[in-house]
């Protein structure tokens, strides 16, 4: 392998030098320069050649290798994984069918279900509300002559325009602000999504399992036909996808509730599937931003080589990186089909506080946003960590975490004879949201639980989370 040619721009703290690695190497990758199978240097030795610390190199290596750029063999180095190359987009159109409306289906926006009409504990530092009330103070101070019309049932322009800045310089997504739909909440998205699908002639709906159970509710609610996907580690099966058309919801950044993260070559398998069947590939990107360690990984429709014919359907919400009563999502349409707006929001009539959509766009424009996700990203960290050290020290041996690396939630896998029913009441008692789900497989002879660590305050989440765990495994 020739010598590795990057320019470092040192001292830029927009982009520090292992992501200015880590874009290099991909790059040469994707190019094909550096081939299949080639081995990588050592890190030492790439440290000594770029003048870099072995620690910048390490951070390099570890992002390229979660989004499948490369792959570790042990007590031989790293190497380049199998990546197909770009998809090549089959021009026959999604537009190319229409069928009558289906019905408007349930709305409802909550991951947790009707967990959070409960008490729970939270956090007051997670959130600037301070900037907020700027923010909502500038739109009623300068805009009340918005604030007397009605909404748009598009959402906002303001706030759209400022939703394709971000999720463009955030995570790789190309769109125009006549792309983006908002609404309250992503499964309401979901039901205009359930309007789309049968004009455009697509009557089965592929979802995870385990998955997203309200979206699956929605979907047979609109009389769908539900082809449910096992999901490994890689993300959800592709090759149990069918050579038909039809409509795939997926999470390949950060898949619900099992943290899988899907490698660069299952995404462009899964675009070329799309392609060759005309389908259509829903892309829930909820939590991305929340990634701990590295950085955040690029969203599925960025792979995307034509604009003009895309096949993703991106979803977002501000739900996870603001505050969860605040129920604002959105979903950014392929060019082709952001003419049928008309038709998807046929009599209807916008949800979401137009007051808060406005005060959202100032708190973009303001640049609040951006920073109020840099320190729910730090503090969230050190929650995480707090959190594993307690499980570490005080599991017994009996207690273990999974999906530790982002996100707000961890799962739990505890050896104990008590019942899941008695677990979540311990846990709801204590005002700390902990669930069992039927969808987690457990390790044999363990129970699973969905923790949420992040809603904890830092300053007790040690204390609170050893008590958990001791009331779980029968100690007082």
């Amino acid at each position: 392998m020739k010598p590795f040619t990057v320019e470092f721009k040192r001292g830029d703290r927009t982009n520090p030098l292992y992501i200015q690695l880590y874009e290099y190497i991909r790059s040469e990758i994707i190019s094909g320069n550096m081939e299949e199978g080639a081995k990588l240097p050592a890190l030492r030795r790439i440290a000594r050649d770029l003048n870099l610390s072995i620690t910048t190199v390490e951070f390099a290596y570890n992002q390229l290798s979660v989004e499948g750029y490369i792959e570790s063999k042990p007590q031989s180095g790293f190497y380049v994984a199998k990546i197909p190359g770009p998809v090549m987009i089959n021009k026959t159109s999604l537009m190319s069918k229409s069928a009558d409306s289906g019905s408007q289906g349930i709305e409802k926006d909550n991951k947790t279900q009707d967990r959070t009409k409960r008490n729970y504990i939270t956090d007051p530092d997670a959130f600037d509300f301070k900037k907020w009330r700027k923010s909502m103070m500038r739109v009623i101070d300068e805009e009340t002559d918005l604030l007397m019309q009605e909404g748009d049932p598009q959402g906002e322009e303001a706030l759209r325009y400022e939703i394709s800045k971000y999720v463009f310089n955030s995570r790789g997504v190309r769109c125009q602000p006549n792309q983006v739909v908002v609404g309250a909440g992503t499964q309401q998205l979901t039901a205009h999504i359930g309007r789309l699908l049968r004009h455009i002639g697509i009557h089965l709906v592929c979802t995870e399992d385990p998955g997203y159970q309200p979206v699956n509710k929605i979907f047979e609610d609109q009389g769908y036909i539900l082809n449910k996907i096992p999901v490994s580690s890689q993300g959800i099966d592709i090759e149990k996808l069918p050579d038909s058309k039809a409509a795939v919801y997926v999470c390949p950044n950060n898949q619900f509730p099992t943290g899988a993260v899907m490698p660069i070559a299952s995404r462009y398998e899964l675009l070329k599937w799309a392609s060759f069947n005309d389908g259509l590939i829903i892309e829930d990107d909820y939590d991305s931003e929340l990634r701990y360690f590295g950085r955040p990984i690029s969203s599925l429709q960025g792979l995307e080589q034509y604009e003009e014919d895309s096949h993703v359907l991106y979803l977002g919400s501000f739900s996870a990186t603001l505050f969860p009563s605040v129920k604002i999502s959105y979903m950014i349409l392929p060019r082709q089909l952001a003419n049928k707006l008309d038709f998807i929001l046929e009599g209807y009539t916008q949800t979401c506080s137009k007051t808060e959509q406005l005060a959202l766009a100032h708190f973009m424009e303001s640049g609040y946003y951006y920073t109020n996700i840099k320190k729910l990203r730090n503090l969230c960290g050190r929650k995480l960590s707090a959190c594993i050290k307690v499980i570490e020290t005080y599991g017994y041996d009996s207690v273990r975490a999974d999906r530790t690396d982002s996100g707000l939630y961890v799962i739990l896998s505890i050896k104990t004879d008590m019942g899941s029913k008695e677990m979540e009441e311990i846990a709801e008692n204590m005002g700390i949201l902990a669930y069992h789900s039927d969808d987690l497989i457990p390790i044999e002879g363990m129970k699973s639980m969905i923790f949420y660590y992040s809603r904890l305050p830092e300053n007790q989440i040690q204390d609170l989370t050893k008590k958990m765990i001791d009331r779980w495994l029968g100690k007082r």
